[in-house]
């Protein structure tokens, strides 16, 4: 129970990646503050098992005032955030000259200034209690580049930008800030291109996998939600302590081509 009496937001958390973290972290004696727009009943019931104390707040992390209020709520109610972990995003495909440009503003608004936001609220209160952990679940479209995907490799290389930036402001003090890069996670958004891609192989679920995978991710596996919990989980314990402004490749060997 390493996180006894911390409390942790964990944004786009109702689901996937986000949901996965909040249940390491809560295993390990966290206080929740889940966000989302999934079930949030469901989400804080599952949650609640490893026995904190769990809520929601509704905050479109696209507007800084409703992200504001999701500070304030968190410091009425929890005391204040002593780790964030910034996973809400949001992905389009298409090519740049087709992009459409209110996809680009949502994107680059949830993906990127939703994180600047989060943090520049939660710096003051982690500097005045001497301790906090800013975790950015950036991509590893934070790192590399794909096709069709400008508005989301733009954003999560900003993250990164970002990361590092807040690593540098923050080196003399117990509060630490990275980011994790993820190769392909078997949430919602990626079962999606599997599906799609399904009736390109004759309605073969696997061979659609395999496909996904072989392009990009040599390890043929994907990412696992509770994997990344994990190295969330040991970017907040004492042994990270001197982890700071880094960008940890979880992709199962993409970037290593």
């Amino acid at each position: 129970m390493i996180l006894k009496g911390k409390t942790a937001l964990v944004t786009g958390s109702t689901s996937g990646i986000g949901l996965g973290i909040a249940h390491t972290l809560a295993a390990a004696g966290a206080n929740l503050i889940l966000n989302g727009f999934g079930d949030a009943d469901a989400a804080i019931s599952d949650v609640k098992r490893h026995g904190g104390k769990v809520a929601h707040h509704p905050a479109d992390v696209a507007d800084p005032e409703q992200i504001a209020a999701m500070s304030d709520y968190a410091q009425r109610e929890f005391g204040g955030i002593d780790i964030l972990v910034n996973n809400a995003g949001i992905q389009h495909v298409a090519p740049v000259e087709e992009f459409p440009a209110e996809r680009w503003d949502a994107i680059l608004s949830i993906n990127l200034s939703s994180v600047f936001h989060t943090t520049r609220l939660a710096l003051p209160g982690m500097r005045k209690r001497g301790w906090g952990r800013i975790v950015n679940i950036a991509s590893v479209h934070g790192l590399v580049g794909s096709a069709q995907k400008s508005a989301y490799v733009a954003a999560k290389h900003g993250v990164i930008g970002l990361t590092k930036v807040v690593a540098l402001e923050t080196a003399t003090t117990a509060i630490t800030c990275n980011a994790i890069c993820p190769g392909w996670v078997l949430t919602p958004l990626v079962q999606k291109q599997i599906d799609s891609r399904t009736s390109q192989t004759q309605g073969n679920v696997a061979q659609a996998r395999q496909e996904l995978l072989a392009e990009k991710q040599p390890s043929l596996d994907f990412v696992t939600p509770e994997q990344l919990g994990e190295l969330v989980l040991f970017l907040c314990s004492q042994a990270a302590n001197q982890v700071r402004g880094a960008a940890w490749n979880m992709d199962g060997g993409w970037t290593a081509q």
